[in-house]
């Protein structure tokens, strides 16, 4: 399954299983867990080895995600956006302006790496020393593209009752991010359609003779 760095990103809002919702940038150990998670995706473009997590770090890449989420949410309109913060999204002017500002913070010059044998892969030549500063544009580069690319159009909010997860359609017809939210939305419908039918039923019952 393909992923997308600006994806993950978003997706580090998530449901925890039961029935709430999780965070993993909320403390500097979960945000470090996540960070490793994404070494595959982000090779070429930092050294994860060399970051330092902080405090600043970590509400760098959470402003960062405030920002992807509500351009996120501005992509799947007219249809809902997620439900984990439908009610709090940054404005997207200023969204557009905080992913900008932060791309901008490492001028790169593009370099293709072709290893003897291997498949040839984008990476980029930079001056910035500092990997956080590298981390934060490397996340907002990719946010730029993969809203600017033709996946934008098949971004959807998943429906499925409690998830909070967007995800990229693999078919026209693909209403939620995985077949346990399908088959969790499947039961809510049923579960709706036998209360209505029964309450009519109950209803209908009642009625004087």
């Amino acid at each position: 399954m393909e992923r997308w760095p600006a994806l993950e990103l978003a997706s580090t809002i998530r449901h925890d299983g039961n029935g709430g919702v999780a965070d993993d940038l909320a403390t500097l150990r979960s945000a470090t867990s996540w960070i490793g998670q994404q070494a595959e995706l982000l090779a070429g473009h930092v050294d994860l080895a060399g970051l330092t997590m902080d405090e600043g770090l970590r509400s760098e890449l959470v402003e960062l995600r405030r920002a992807v989420r509500a351009l996120f949410a501005q992509a799947v309109s007219p249809a809902p956006p997620s439900r984990a913060d439908a009610g709090r999204l940054m404005p997207a002017e200023q969204a557009l302006a905080r992913l900008n500002a932060a791309a901008a913070r490492e001028a790169i010059v593009p370099q293709l790496d072709w290893p003897a044998g291997g498949t040839p892969r984008a990476g980029v030549l930079s001056a910035e020393r500092d990997a956080n500063v590298r981390l934060v544009a490397a996340l907002a580069r990719a946010a730029i593209d993969f809203l600017s690319g033709p996946q934008r159009e098949r971004l959807r909010a998943c429906n499925a009752p409690r998830c909070v997860r967007y995800f990229v359609q693999s078919h026209g017809r693909q209403e939620w991010c995985k077949p346990s939210c399908g088959n969790r939305a499947r039961a809510a419908r049923h579960y709706q359609r036998h209360s209505a039918t029964a309450a009519h039923d109950l209803s209908g019952s009642s009625q004087p003779l």
